[in-house]
């Protein structure tokens, strides 16, 4: 047991968690009240003053550190032990669009039947103020914490991180750490948290054609060629009705899963059950329903994604027209060993070899490299053993997310692992949705995962 916390510690700070709870909903409202939408430059300034004024109550030693785009609030406090552990969150969140799908105001964090409502609660405030409550609750009762803690908290998580990179390796100091927790987590559909040791990575891009100089009445379709049905064209050659893409080279520096991955893999298989019925669909992409092999799909098969694609007339009514312009936004989730600059190069060569080489491609923030921290590290095993103690169920480990984060920029190049789990997050989250919302009842129980961790990490 580290010095300066004896034994019996943890039962005092779950209970004065239990007694101050109301406190922390509150204090977790306020922080989604606060907009903070980095895409649209919303309300920025306002939650950075909002993070630090809420790490300096926790007692951390904190500094606002600039970059080319919105800072990083750090905040470091000295714990009883020697270990370090690093603290990874965001305070930006996505854009509430469309807000004529949300049952109430996205920053208005109404909670009805113990669910709270808000853009941001699940994604990332919720994990955030979780962690926050869980320090405070250990200054409360024992005046010190069982590790030192560095949070790190940046702005522009849901951009992609444009600036995380220059400010890690201009900071590394303040970046190295024994490990890192990282900001995302959820309880899978029985109940259990689900714990992870890797990200998927990302490259973005825009696709943009033109066929006319301008729109034409639609009369001239047998001689004008036609943006939209070229974008389409070209769309359809990068991917086939199962999901596999047709890029060739896509999947040359894809590194198949270890023993160890396929084990923790069969041992903790995704729900495609409910993700089917969650999902309103008849059937997953794939050709298998094995669970085992469902979850190798969804954490090691890279994919290309239509985000988004615009041409035309789309208003109410009729309006005949030949549009001039087309264009889409396509993610590629990317895996070990896979770069983002070396598929955008894919990605030209196949669009120019098909005869598409007037179909113009733009990359955008948001390209980051996949990230893959051991499964088995002492952080991993202090998650284990506090999800035990506080769900009272072994959690599921995973080696990764499907989702994707900084994780390699400012992790696993410096050699720090980095493990991700202890949120608030449930399957029915809506995260990045209309009506994005966490149960009250996985708030209170993440404080208390974040809080019990803290004392197994440190002995």
């Amino acid at each position: 047991m580290p010095t300066g916390i004896p034994p019996g510690s943890l039962e005092p700070v779950l209970a004065w968690i239990d007694a101050r709870h109301e406190a922390a909903i509150a204090d977790l409202q306020r922080f989604c009240r606060q907009p903070s939408v980095a895409a649209q430059g919303w309300g920025m300034d306002e939650m950075a003053d909002l993070v630090v004024e809420a790490l300096e109550e926790c007692g951390a030693s904190t500094s606002l550190v600039p970059t080319a785009g919105f800072p990083v609030v750090v905040g470091r406090l000295k714990g009883a032990g020697s270990r370090h552990l690093a603290i990874y969150n965001h305070y930006d969140v996505q854009p509430p669009e469309p807000l004529e799908a949300w049952s109430s105001p996205p920053f208005e964090a109404q909670i009805r039947d113990g669910v709270l409502y808000a853009r941001g609660v699940a994604d990332n405030k919720g994990n955030l103020v979780a962690r926050l409550w869980a320090v405070r609750a250990w200054r409360a009762v024992h005046g010190t914490l069982p590790c030192n803690i560095t949070f790190l908290v940046e702005g522009e998580e849901e951009i992609g991180s444009p600036h995380l990179a220059e400010f890690a390796a201009a900071n590394q100091e303040l970046v190295r750490a024994d490990a890192c927790l990282w900001e995302a987590g959820y309880r899978d559909p029985g109940g259990a948290p689900v714990l992870y040791a890797g990200l998927k990575g990302m490259l973005y891009v825009e696709l943009h054609t033109r066929g006319v100089a301008f729109d034409l009445h639609s009369s001239q379709a047998p001689l004008a060629p036609s943006a939209a049905w070229r974008l389409v064209a070209a769309l359809q050659s990068l991917r086939d009705p199962d999901g596999r893409v047709c890029i060739p080279g896509f999947y040359d520096a894809v590194r198949p899963p270890t023993e160890r991955e396929r084990e923790l893999m069969r041992r903790y298989p995704i729900d495609g059950e409910t993700m089917r019925r969650l999902w309103q669909v008849e059937r997953l992409l794939g050709s298998s329903d094995d669970p085992a092999a469902l979850t190798e799909q969804l954490l090691f098969e890279p994919t290309c994604n239509i985000c988004g694609l615009w041409s035309g007339y789309s208003g109410s009514g009729t309006k005949t027209i030949l549009p001039a312009t087309a264009g889409a936004k396509l993610d590629f989730r990317l895996v070990p060993d896979q770069d983002p600059a070396t598929i955008l190069d894919l990605l030209r060569r196949h669009l120019a070899d098909q005869g598409f080489g007037d179909v113009e491609v733009i990359e955008l923030e948001g390209s980051e490299r996949p990230a893959q921290s051991p499964v088995d590290t002492p952080l991993m095993e202090a998650l284990i053993s506090s999800a035990q103690r506080v769900y009272g169920a072994a959690p599921r480990v995973l080696p990764r997310m499907a989702a994707t984060g900084p994780m390699e920029q400012l992790c696993q190049r410096y050699g720090v692992p980095a493990i991700g789990g202890a949120g608030v997050g449930h399957p029915g989250s809506r995260v990045h949705a209309p009506d994005e919302n966490i149960r009250i009842e996985d708030f209170i129980l993440a404080i208390k995962h974040i809080a019990a961790l803290l004392l197994d990490f440190a002995g």
